[in-house]
């Protein structure tokens, strides 16, 4: 079986059109699927149509959840609802063209690959969105070591056994390929067809979208270098500090002994302190970092997400 998840805010205008087009693209290929919509917090009626949807099609189930989580949240719980050996995730705002299902499918299969990521070539956003895009691309492929055109491209195919245990949180779902690729996964791209937004309002904010996509690489960029032994960066830099603290007080003794430098009227004794004082804290960051590494990594995950009622045309309403 094959899952296709697609997370929902506000996308009244664009679900049942968009369905359609999900039908027509997959009723050609010999898998069984299923649809997953995961309303994530709408207000706007979406959950409305999606319920519309499941009496018409049996493979759909949708995932409502009790407020607005964020799209990784959304990704995630498709993920865990899934049953499908591969999963598609796709936007539900039109701009992916479920055309290209068929493609990403031929790619993971043909290369036996176990992420294949849509590359919008030629994408139809504004410059605004489209360079900023571009460096966190690069970074990331740099940082990563996964060199991809475009991991912020919604549709992408997983195969299940790479995404079922892994911890989402924050904006983390664009760098999947690059914690899988860090993991030892095969990870491929293939270009996709961007459409422009033909219905309803984008959801996406310039600054602070890149403001967090840059915070996330700085944390992507540590789990990387430091994924269980987080000692080792917070140690090192303080152990460095608490040194230099030490060199600057033996100045100082020398300067008062030696030279006859008033202690309170020497600066460098207040920064000799401060360096210790910072290397010190640092030193115990890195502590409580690896019991926080240990309980992330050997105790149950609660989902970063809260389910109302999942529907589906053979389930009753049930809440979560």
């Amino acid at each position: 079986m094959i899952s296709i998840v697609l997370p929902v805010y506000n996308e009244r205008d664009n679900l049942e059109s968009l369905h359609d087009e999900i039908q027509k693209a997959i009723s050609s290929l010999p898998y069984d699927f299923e649809i997953i919509y995961v309303d994530d917090g709408s207000n706007d009626g979406s959950f409305d149509i999606l319920r519309k949807i499941t009496k018409k099609d049996k493979r759909v189930k949708v995932i409502r959840f009790k407020r607005n989580f964020g799209q990784t949240s959304a990704i995630k719980a498709g993920f865990d609802f899934s049953r499908g050996e591969i999963i598609i995730t796709m936007d539900s705002d039109g701009q992916n063209d479920p055309a290209d299902i068929p493609k990403v499918l031929e790619k993971l299969f043909a290369e036996n690959l176990d992420i294949v990521s849509g590359w919008r070539k030629e994408r139809k956003d504004n410059i605004v969105r489209v360079i900023p895009s571009k460096i966190a691309n690069l970074i990331i492929s740099f940082v990563s070591g996964v060199k991809l055109h475009d991991y912020g491209c919604t549709l992408k195919a997983y195969r299940r056994e790479i995404v079922k245990n892994l911890e989402l949180f924050g904006d983390m779902h664009r760098f999947i390929p690059a914690f899988a690729g860090w993991f030892g996964a095969k990870v491929g791209e293939v270009v996709v067809n961007h459409r422009p937004r033909t219905k309803g309002k984008s959801k996406y904010k310039v600054i602070p979208r890149v403001f967090r996509t840059f915070v996330d690489i700085f944390f992507l960029k540590f789990f990387m270098s430091f994924q269980t032994k987080p000692m080792r960066f917070f140690g090192s830099a303080g152990i460095a500090l608490i040194f230099i603290s030490l060199l600057l007080a033996g100045l100082t003794l020398y300067q008062k002994y030696y030279l006859g430098v008033w202690v309170h009227r020497n600066p460098l004794l207040l920064i000799a302190i401060f360096f210790f004082l910072t290397g010190f804290q640092l030193i115990t960051t890195g502590i409580i970092s690896e019991f926080l590494v240990r309980i992330y990594f050997f105790s149950s995950q609660r989902p970063p997400y809260f389910v109302e009622k999942v529907i589906s045309a053979d389930e009753e309403n049930q809440s979560s």
